[in-house]
């Protein structure tokens, strides 16, 4: 009996081990997307993480990467917060887990960057690669640079040098007030929009330079009430999820009619906050809506149909994050130029990279990981005449101003180490 069951105990290791060597041979190549899930800022997490699916499932569909392995996207909620991140951080490392995505605040962005870096000090024989699809303080790929750390969103500075390039233009703006969110991508973007006026407009007045608690205020309605007693032209402001979303509501409900300049107005529920008051609201991006119809590129239209089918709930989640699309297509181009998975050899692999998008050739900077490519300052009005709109809100985005790659690209003082 003693023998019976030894031969079973045995037979059943060696059917799990052998399980366990086809899953590992099979090459599911994990990517862990630790973003916040729940929370105030949820259905931007959510949406973000529906769009790494759907490309993982798409280049899987497409054959995968060396050979035939695919992608898995493993979700991690991190509650945008920072001591949270390192929490997750580590249940994925723990779990053996390569590489990590994570776009939602630049606050959680350097507190994951240091921890890698420490992490693979530690353990060269066991390091991870971290790809930041969307956490845009400077300081990342400046004097924070990190060999660990790629970006393939245009930081601060960029975006900024767009916006107020267009103020410049417009001799009729005189005063411009700034509402940001009180971390470190809204004290950036407070910095570099007074810089960048003061160089190109100096004529032109802030009238107001204004924090507020992220995720704290229910009712914007006050500070707007601080934007029209000051009568200001202009309005700039980075916020993004939820703190977008309901200023936009603030915005409808006093009937504001400065125009504004955003980060991330495109994100998921402003677009439908904001309703008729969108109108001439502009944001800087590497990718809008309409931009396949503007350029004639029906392939890309045919991308963003695919999505809308699956994940956009009837619309009312569209894709919106084209950089998404060309982060993983590099990443497969670079593990298959590597001819490996190993983190080392694929971030060797990403620098210097050149990629044609469905916007127009980028380039990852190899002296910063930061990714140099085309942007667009859009502009929401009524999707008339076959335009799209964006979640069912009657209202799309139009290029209002291109700014090619080599354009858009600002210096960097990054002195990197490299192992």
């Amino acid at each position: 009996m003693k023998l019976k069951s030894l031969l079973l105990f045995l037979l059943v290791t060696f059917v799990f081990s052998m399980a366990s060597s086809a899953v590992a041979a099979s090459g599911t190549i994990r990517i862990a997307f630790i973003d916040p899930l729940s929370g105030g800022f949820a259905a931007v997490g959510d949406s973000a993480s529906k769009h790494f699916k759907f490309m993982a499932d798409k280049i899987d569909a497409e054959g995968g990467v060396l050979g035939g392995k695919s992608f898995k996207i493993i979700p991690f909620d991190n509650k945008i917060s920072s001591k949270e991140s390192l929490v997750q951080l580590k249940h994925a490392i723990d779990q053996g887990i390569r590489f990590i995505t994570q776009g939602g605040g630049s606050s959680v962005a350097g507190a994951l960057t240091e921890a890698i870096r420490k992490h693979n000090r530690r353990n060269p024989d066991k390091t991870v690669l971290y790809l930041n699809y969307a956490a845009i303080a400077p300081t990342l790929t400046e004097e924070n640079c990190n060999f660990w750390h790629f970006r393939f969103d245009t930081h601060v500075d960029m975006k900024m040098a767009a916006i107020t390039d267009s103020i410049k233009m417009n001799r009729n703006i005189k005063t411009v007030f700034l509402i940001n969110q009180n971390y470190s991508m809204g004290h950036a973007v407070s910095k570099a929009a007074k810089k960048m006026l003061k160089e190109k407009r100096p004529d032109i007045k802030i009238v107001g330079d204004t924090f507020h608690p992220i995720l704290k205020v229910k009712d914007f309605s006050p500070y707007i009430a601080k934007i029209k007693k000051s009568g200001a032209d202009v309005v700039i402001t980075s916020n993004w999820g939820q703190d977008m979303a309901l200023l936009g509501k603030s915005i409808k409900e006093s009937g504001l009619k400065a125009d504004f300049y955003t980060f991330f107005a495109g994100n998921l529920g402003t677009t439908s906050a904001l309703g008729a008051s969108v109108d001439g609201l502009r944001h800087v991006v590497e990718w809008h809506e309409n931009l396949s119809m503007e350029e004639n590129q029906p392939a890309d239209r045919a991308f963003f149909d695919q999505y809308q089918k699956k994940f956009s709930d009837n619309g009312k989640a569209p894709w919106s994050y084209g950089r998404i699309r060309t982060m993983m297509e590099m990443l497969v181009k670079a593990i298959n130029k590597a001819g490996s998975t190993d983190p080392k050899a694929v971030a060797y692999a990403l620098e210097g990279m050149e990629h044609e998008t469905m916007y127009g050739k980028v380039l990852m900077r190899a002296q910063d990981h930061q990714l140099l490519q085309p942007l667009y300052l859009a502009r929401f009005t009524k999707a008339e005449n076959g335009l799209l709109e964006r979640e069912n809100s009657g209202y799309g985005s139009v290029t209002e101003m291109r700014i090619d790659m080599k354009d858009s690209a600002t210096p960097s003082p990054c002195k990197m180490k490299r192992p």
